[in-house]
């Protein structure tokens, strides 16, 4: 949720906003409008509460022969303060309502536009070329009998996958190596859980244009996390945080779902896009005036990982109108994956600033003794769809894949992984 006194004060800095988004700028004015009325509601509640507590010892003191006629006049004082008092609640009602149809302010610099005007910030490491015509990460992944989508469709349907053998290995290994580097960094692990009340899910802001993206459970209506943030942003709900001393960083290691409603056609070949997968997810609580530079840092710790892993990629400045609700700013690195020709996306990060914390109440202290909501970001450090880039930068003639160095001590020494007869 955008802070309500920028909303009141510069309406037209959030016009901005939306307009490189894409998105309607009425809906800044009917939130200006809905916050108005909700202040309005606010100070006829407090008047006639003043009103009531002042007759109410004006009824105490008068003598007993005009108590009654007092008494009635009380009595309908009350109802008035009742009725306001459930203005009061309307007006707050419709006034979430319209603020929540805004995304945050997306910061300085952020491209205008939809999802193919992003900007190419670097593009880093050296394109892989081969001798020979190179496999998919699918093809690689049976003859190494490391993924199994057959039989993943039989138990499941389509969109599920077994990772067998060195492929559930070549996954905990990434997943361990992103840890470790996170350890380092000073992020305290979590495994997190996978389903979440509505509020957490609502908290974060994927319960917007992208709410299909999400499984729903309605008998106990929770949902499935698509990524550990969103247990992560509510981890430290209605809380206050001491970021006095630098940020608060957890990574988040867990099992993630999406329904990939709307990609029919798209990705239907191996693992690129799925419906269950794994994600060590890094996430920071932080000092909003701190929060652009941990943005980089986050980058940082992302690249190191694909640069140690020996692949090729590219950092992106996403587009505002591909940012999700939630971000400010969002770094996508796509790796090069040969066989299409093409970088494809493995990992972002995005600076939420304190979008996502008023949301979930979540304030730390400032040095005026008062609260006020944290920034904060989030960004993947290891996850399934690794696996693709990695099998096909490093895949040799005959079928076998070159463990990269730096992988090697998380996946028991190996150095190649063979194919199986």
């Amino acid at each position: 949720m955008i802070d309500p006194v920028l909303l009141r004060e510069n309406p037209d800095l959030i016009k901005h906003s939306q307009t490189l988004r894409g998105e309607p700028t009425s809906y800044v004015d009917d939130a200006v409008a809905a916050d108005s009325s909700r202040r309005a509601a606010i100070t006829a509640f407090e008047a006639l509460r003043a009103e009531q507590n002042a007759f109410g010892k004006q009824v105490a003191a008068a003598p007993k022969e005009q108590k009654a006629e007092l008494v009635q006049q009380a009595q309908r004082l009350a109802a008035s303060v009742k009725d306001a008092d459930r203005a009061v609640t309307e007006a707050e009602t419709a006034f979430e309502v319209a603020v929540r149809k805004l995304g945050n302010v997306v910061i300085d610099g952020v491209p205008a536009g939809g999802e193919d005007d992003f900007i190419v910030l670097r593009e880093v490491g050296e394109i892989p070329t081969f001798d020979f015509e190179p496999r998919d990460h699918l093809e690689i992944g049976e003859k190494l009998d490391a993924i199994d989508m057959a039989r993943g469709a039989k138990v499941s349907g389509a969109r599920f996958h077994f990772l067998k053998g060195v492929g559930a290995r070549l996954e905990l290994a990434i997943m361990n190596m992103g840890l470790d580097r996170a350890l380092s960094a000073g992020f305290t692990p979590l495994i997190t859980p996978t389903l979440v009340r509505p509020e957490i899910m609502a908290g974060t802001g994927f319960l917007g244009a992208h709410a299909d993206e999400i499984y729903h459970l309605p008998a106990d209506d929770l949902y499935l996390v698509g990524t550990s943030e969103v247990a992560l942003a509510g981890y430290h709900q209605g809380e206050i945080l001491d970021v006095s001393k630098g940020p608060i960083r957890y990574a988040g290691w867990s099992t993630c779902y999406r329904r990939e409603a709307g990609s029919g056609g798209k990705d239907t070949r191996g693992i690129i896009r799925v419906h269950q997968f794994d994600k060590l997810e890094m996430f920071t609580y932080i000092d909003p005036a701190d929060a652009e530079a941990e943005h980089e840092r986050l980058l940082g710790w992302q690249e190191g990982m694909l640069q140690d892993l020996g692949l090729a990629y590219r950092v992106i400045d996403t587009a505002a109108g591909d940012l999700g609700s939630s971000a400010a700013r969002k770094f996508d690195i796509e790796a090069w994956v040969p066989t299409q020709n093409r970088y494809r996306e493995l990992t972002s990060t995005s600076n939420c600033t304190t979008f996502q914390a008023r949301r979930l109440d979540t304030r730390y202290r400032t040095e005026s003794g008062k609260t006020a909501p944290v920034a904060t970001l989030n960004g993947t450090l290891a996850t399934t769809r690794w696996i693709v880039a990695i099998l096909e930068t490093h895949q040799q003639a005959d079928g076998s894949v070159i463990v990269p160095e730096k992988l090697r001590p998380f996946i028991g020494g190996l150095e190649v992984l063979e194919p199986v007869a």
